[in-house]
């Protein structure tokens, strides 16, 4: 089974890449919620996206080891702060060849790197459990990619920090 971790909520830092964002210690109780709520397998492997906010939540919910896959980074969005992020990534689904705001990558781009990313590791790791650790938009791209149906936004609203989405 394939458990697709959204990172835990970030100390986000106006000015900074979201990509270099930190995990926020005040949100450390509720990714050990997550690890103790039994949405987790006991045996997986493990791996996650480069991004710090995407690691250090993955080394709270194991203590076994974590790969680092960098194609696993969530959309790339540098540039300036965007005050309607919501309205920005709809924008970016609607439109997915064309950057929604200044500094993002076209989303087309996230989509191939990801969905490729994850399929060689599922090939790689056959029926084995596999938790990926990393970002919602990312996930709703590979949910999206894995069974076939549109991206579900709604879906991606109602993420929690953390969130797991399983399929089997």
């Amino acid at each position: 089974m394939l458990h697709l971790v959204r990172h835990g909520r970030p100390l986000m830092v106006p000015g900074m890449p979201a990509a270099e964002w930190d995990l926020d210690p005040a949100a450390y109780d509720d990714v050990w919620a997550l690890r103790s709520s039994g949405r987790l397998p006991a045996r997986a492997a493990w791996l996650a996206s480069p991004e710090p906010k995407a690691l250090q939540t993955a080394g709270l919910l194991t203590d076994g080891e974590v790969g680092v896959v960098d194609d696993l980074r969530e959309h790339q969005r540098s540039g300036e702060w965007v005050d309607d992020f919501p309205a920005a990534v709809r924008r970016a689904f609607a439109e997915p060849d064309v950057p929604a705001a200044v500094g993002w990558e076209p989303l087309t781009a996230c989509r191939d790197r990801v969905t490729r990313a994850v399929r060689r590791i599922l090939e790689v790791h056959g029926d084995d459990d596999v938790v990926l650790t990393g970002h919602g938009t990312a996930w709703t791209l590979v949910v999206a990619d894995l069974t076939g149906e549109p991206p579900d936004l709604d879906r991606w609203a109602a993420l929690a920090m953390p969130d797991v989405i399983s399929l089997p």
